[in-house]
């Protein structure tokens, strides 16, 4: 059973505020479907200004923890797991713990910044929330980076279950939603289908009862409009 709720009708100790869509809001929902923990999802729109409210960048999500505010969402995925330490979503080795790291820098470093911000805010989020056609020189130029952010996940990956071992960490959960929007694109044939441990570590992921919760599907119906 999902552990969110949606309408406000039950006061929820967490909070989380952002858009069904987007995949950082999802890798926060999906850390705490993990520990098994109930929250509430408070919807806000790509273009709202409550958004400048809650995180002085304008940036979502926005998590909240009885009355404790924070936004970036590694800081957040790391502090529900401090918190909430069942099931443990960071190594104890330090190797495997600076691999997790690692890995969740090249996700916001690398396949967000001039890889999804551009190739998913033109293909997902220009013609279905601003109604303009996708940029196809934008996209073309994002790709040779696409590729290079791609190669070096799938390289990291290995032949492992996930990114550090036998064992799902907060990196998986971070990288995962982004990877499962781009399966949505014309570009996925290039970018991932060459790579068939990305593919089946995705599929892995997407078995997750975590990430059937927070499908886009699910979470499109659950929660209020902020």
């Amino acid at each position: 059973m999902p552990s969110f709720v949606s309408g406000g009708t039950v006061l929820q100790r967490f909070t989380v505020h952002t858009n069904p869509a987007s995949p950082y809001g999802r890798a926060v929902m999906a850390t705490l479907e993990e520990k098994g923990a109930s929250f509430h999802l408070a919807r806000l729109a790509f273009r709202s200004p409550e958004r400048l409210a809650l995180h002085p960048f304008g940036r979502i999500p926005i998590f909240e923890d009885d009355g404790f505010r924070l936004y970036e969402t590694q800081a957040i995925l790391r502090y529900i797991d401090r918190i909430l330490p069942t099931p443990p979503l960071t190594p104890e080795d330090p190797r495997r713990a600076a691999r997790m790291d690692q890995v969740m820098n090249i996700n916001d470093w690398y396949l967000y910044q001039g890889v999804a911000n551009v190739i998913l805010f033109q293909r997902i989020v220009a013609p279905r929330e601003l109604q303009i056609a996708p940029n196809e020189e934008s996209i073309r130029t994002a790709m040779p980076k696409a590729q290079l952010v791609f190669n070096e996940l799938a390289r990291l990956l290995g032949q492992q279950p996930y990114f550090v071992g036998d064992t799902l960490s907060l990196a998986d959960l971070l990288v995962a939603p982004t990877m499962a929007i781009f399966s949505r694109t014309p570009e996925w044939a290039t970018l991932a289908i060459p790579h068939a441990n990305l593919l089946a570590w995705l599929d892995r992921m997407n078995q997750r009862p975590s990430m059937t919760a927070t499908s886009l599907e699910r979470l499109s119906v659950i929660g209020d409009v902020a």
